[in-house]
């Protein structure tokens, strides 16, 4: 649309959305032998403390909720889950090579900024398979602070009636920062947290009952994350331990 009221294409325009998508198929084979690799680089590289693994349900399909802050959040939660999960991930990473390689490894597209009822309809396709879906719903990198949880994650909470486990990860801002090399033997924390059972009930379809959804799924997900954080304020210089039951 035209910022200046004309009818037609103007100056102003945006760009019209490119829907990208992933070309090539999972692989489970291939997820099964890059996951504990992912994990052994990660340990080699930084210095990783993962827990509450147990949280995690083995069977049943489940969603992973993380915050963000980091490029690495993604690929540490895919690799240190204690099983195979599914992520939505940026439409912008598939392009070329990468759209086939990350549709190998189960990756979704997702396209911010606007509805993607494919993305959400695939993920509930994996959820009503009994898998596990991951999902950062702050919709992009930044505080990680969860002041706003997307609605994708309420709905498909509302619609699946899955459990949601909370997901911090500490550290990646630091560890890789943006436009930086790494910052080898970083630490980086990655705690799981108890399921959160949805209590809002209603039609997914009613802007408010997804709305009310998306709220309960923040302040849940906000208290994990600061329940982790307390410590660090206390002591900023505690060293990270290996991983305790992953």
């Amino acid at each position: 649309m035209s910022t200046d009221g004309a009818a037609g294409p103007g100056v102003h325009d945006e760009p019209p959305p490119v829907w990208r998508v992933a070309t090539g198929r999972r692989q489970p084979w291939l997820v099964r032998g890059l996951r504990p690799f992912g994990r052994g680089l990660f340990r080699s590289a930084f210095r990783m403390e993962v827990s509450g693994t147990s949280h995690v349900p083995r069977t049943g399909a489940v969603l992973l909720a993380g915050n963000h802050t980091g490029f690495l959040d993604g690929p540490l939660v895919w690799a240190f889950s204690p099983r195979p999960a599914t992520f939505l991930a940026k439409s912008e990473l598939f392009v070329g090579p990468l759209a086939r390689a990350l549709g190998w490894l189960g990756q979704v597209p997702v396209h911010r900024g606007r509805p993607d009822r494919t993305a959400l309809r695939t993920a509930l396709q994996v959820l009503s398979g009994g898998g596990a879906m991951g999902v950062f719903p702050e919709g992009t990198r930044g505080a990680g602070a969860f002041g706003e949880v997307s609605d994708g994650l309420a709905w498909l909470a509302l619609k699946s009636q899955v459990p949601v486990v909370p997901v911090a990860v500490l550290g990646t801002a630091a560890a890789m920062p943006k436009g930086r090399r790494p910052r080898l033997r970083a630490p980086v924390r990655l705690v799981f947290g108890p399921p959160i059972t949805l209590t809002t009930t209603g039609d997914p379809r009613a802007r408010r009952t997804v709305r009310a959804a998306a709220e309960e799924l923040r302040l849940a997900l906000l208290t994990h994350l600061d329940a982790q954080l307390d410590p660090l304020r206390v002591d900023q210089g505690r060293p990270a331990v290996q991983e305790k039951d992953a």
